[in-house]
């Protein structure tokens, strides 16, 4: 029975996923944040307790990347789609079956995100040599940094801010940057603790309590903020 428990809190993250989607669709931004956030956590706590379980299977490992496809690769390529459409005006005029909609040309290429994870993800699978760090961004991560610019500009309301996000070109800059951190190689440290030993772990503390003083002083402009952060961090780690 326990072996089936960690495949329950992946479904969980696939239905938040699913959620989150219908959230993108809508353009309800802040509640699909919400959402892939929440499934987010269940991907952190479906490999916590394998682990803890001693339960760690095939079946799972694939489970999880389909997860993950949906909740940190398409729902952020719908989100990057929607914000496209905001920086843009005009469009495609088309009528699908009697339905009036206009589709801009442009916002489609934020679905590039999406294609980005899927490789990522299909990529990680049949990667060895990722069980205690990664090779670029991992998508939950990327997931949140895509996610934290509708927030920003729900919650934080900056005119100098929401005039950069919604700048179509710095939109495009961000999908381009985020496909490429996706699959790049550079080696990124994960937040999985063999032991608590400061000595052991001290890079990783450091980017936590680092993460956590951003977060409570600058809110959802931290999130890209320590997306940076991670990747020096994981730089400086490497070479000491």
């Amino acid at each position: 029975m326990k072996q089936h428990i960690p495949n329950f809190i992946t479904l969980l993250n696939v239905f938040s996923g699913c959620i989150a989607t219908l959230f993108a669709v809508l353009n309800q931004l802040e509640f699909a944040a919400l959402f892939v956030f929440l499934g987010i956590f269940f991907d952190f706590l479906d490999g916590s307790v394998a682990r803890m379980l001693k339960v760690k299977s095939e079946l799972g490992v694939q489970l999880d990347s389909l997860a993950d496809m949906i909740t940190s690769g398409l729902v952020p390529g719908i989100v990057m789609f929607q914000l496209l459409t905001m920086a843009q005006k005009g469009g495609w005029n088309l009528d699908f079956f009697g339905v009036h909609t206009e589709i801009g040309l442009l916002p489609l290429f934020g679905f590039l995100i999406t294609l980005a994870s899927a490789y990522r993800l299909a990529n990680f699978n049949i990667d060895e040599d990722q069980a205690t760090s990664f090779l670029g961004l991992p998508t939950p991560a990327n997931a949140m940094l895509v996610l934290s610019f509708p927030l920003i500009l729900i919650y934080q309301n900056n005119d100098v801010l929401n005039s950069i996000i919604l700048n179509e070109w710095f939109l495009i800059g961000v999908t381009l940057l985020s496909s490429f951190l996706l699959n790049s190689k550079i080696k990124l440290f994960a937040l999985k603790f063999e032991n608590f030993s400061f000595k052991d772990n001290a890079v990783k503390y450091l980017f936590l309590i680092g993460s956590l003083v951003m977060l409570l002083t600058m809110k959802f402009l931290a999130i890209p903020l320590i997306i940076v952060f991670y990747i020096l961090a994981s730089l400086a780690a490497k070479r000491a």
